[in-house]
């Protein structure tokens, strides 16, 4: 007896909530296809026809049209593009030297800034350093030195002329001018050699390491 009357009021209940269901998809389905007749004569579009899906008719959604979508105006493309496409990292390294004769000094600059300098001794009077634009020609490490009158070699070591590496920028054929360390350190500053442009042992190691074949040479009064 309680069951068949609970089961009465179960029936009752659940004709009531599909019939308020259906009045709500009717509801739903007219707002929508009011909404979308609105829509058809801004866009000069048919309304959408139904579909049958069941017992219950609901619009067909597929007539929708496919907005653009938010593109910028002219010369505003950065707004949609990534930083780095707009702005790629630029990966080439130019490395130049710049002798300034009067100054006593070598310049190095990487993509025409000047990243460090070095002081140096210069050619003197009758054998100065010339002047112009050249390129590393020459690079060696321990480098053995010829005596340029008497054939005499000295090797590697404390005392050989041209420290412990060479960097050549300039020759006539027979004679060469370039870059080198020095035995005598307290000279650099002045201008005491044959043409050649001395450095400090250990200036001489760092800036070797900066340069390699090819790398512009400008030498300025």
């Amino acid at each position: 007896m309680c069951s068949k009357g609970l089961l009465g009021i179960i029936d009752k209940g659940m004709v009531q909530g599909e019939i308020l269901l259906l009045k709500f998809m009717r509801l739903t389905v007219s707002t929508v296809a009011v909404l979308l007749s609105m829509s058809s004569l801004a866009w000069g579009t048919s309304v959408p026809t139904e579909v049958s899906v069941g017992n219950r008719a609901i619009p067909d959604l597929e007539w929708l049209p496919v907005l653009d979508p938010d593109l910028p105006p002219l010369g505003e493309y950065s707004k949609f593009l990534p930083l780095e496409e707009l702005y790629p990292e630029s990966t080439t390294v130019t490395t130049q030297l710049v002798i300034r004769l009067s100054e006593r000094r070598v310049y190095v600059y990487r993509n025409d800034r000047v990243q460090t300098s070095y002081p140096i001794a210069v050619g003197k009077e009758g054998w100065e350093t010339p002047t112009g634009q050249y390129e590393v020609m020459q690079m060696q490490r321990n480098p053995i030195w010829e005596h340029p009158w008497t054939g005499e070699l000295v090797y590697p070591g404390p005392d050989n002329p041209l420290g412990s590496r060479w960097i050549g920028f300039w020759t006539d054929g027979k004679d060469l001018i370039g870059f080198h360390g020095t035995p005598n350190e307290e000279l650099i500053g002045e201008a005491v050699s044959h043409g050649c442009v001395r450095m400090r042992n250990q200036d001489i190691l760092s800036l070797y390491a900066q340069v390699e074949l090819g790398t512009p040479v400008t030498v300025e009064p």
